[in-house]
């Protein structure tokens, strides 16, 4: 088991590497109604501010503050007016890169995670896309900022024993413009996995 402080070292990169090595990583949540934790299966890398699909393309804000601190805290956003979507900090402090959590599988805590995401019919459902994660892992803007290394928080990395997963790559979701186009392949899934969210491009804003 490789310690915080490994982790963080392990995260300090470029957030495209970052991304692949979280892929079939546990994430867990301990808060007072009880620990949630997900097996990440898909995720999708930004590159702060040479990346116009980032949040942090146009410079440093309030919101995005976290995105420029150090690799292994949590950035969380509240977006469409309905859900969080959390993110890992990447990268050398300053660079304000990140990696979206996406989707994955409730390893514990699936009675909890029921209970915060009950439209969810089916197990493979329950963490699958953004908002779903979120939810069950009980994350909100309070959590943005917070080393997500520490309690009341934990990330284990896998260990395949030098036989790597099949991952595939493809363009991000939902992401408008540029850097939701082919140039920008940094959405990275385990390869057949059902928790994996579908793919949707982003919607063509009309006048």
């Amino acid at each position: 088991m490789t310690s915080g402080r490994g982790i963080r070292e392990l995260l300090a990169v470029d957030p495209r590497d970052a991304a692949k090595l979280l892929l079939g990583a546990v994430l867990s949540h301990h808060s007072p109604e009880g620990t949630v934790a997900v097996r990440l299966t898909e995720v999708e890398a930004y590159f702060g501010q040479v990346d116009p699909g980032s949040h942090a393309y146009r410079g440093r804000t309030a919101r995005n503050a976290p995105m420029f601190g150090p690799a292994g805290h949590l950035y969380v956003y509240f977006t469409y007016g309905m859900h969080h979507c959390a993110n890992l900090v990447t990268g050398p402090d300053g660079t304000a890169s990140a990696v979206l959590l996406r989707a994955g599988e409730v390893v514990e805590g699936r009675d909890l995670a029921r209970s915060r995401r009950a439209s969810s019919k089916a197990a493979k459902d329950l963490a699958s896309g953004p908002g779903r994660l979120a939810a069950v892992m009980g994350f909100t803007t309070a959590d943005s900022g917070r080393d997500a290394l520490v309690m009341p928080y934990g990330l284990v990395l896998p260990n395949y024993h030098g036989d790597p997963p099949d991952i595939s790559s493809g363009p991000r979701v939902g992401v408008a413009g540029e850097g939701g186009s082919e140039a920008y392949p940094w959405r990275y899934w385990l390869t057949g996995d059902p928790t994996v969210s579908r793919y949707r491009p982003a919607r063509i804003r009309t006048p």
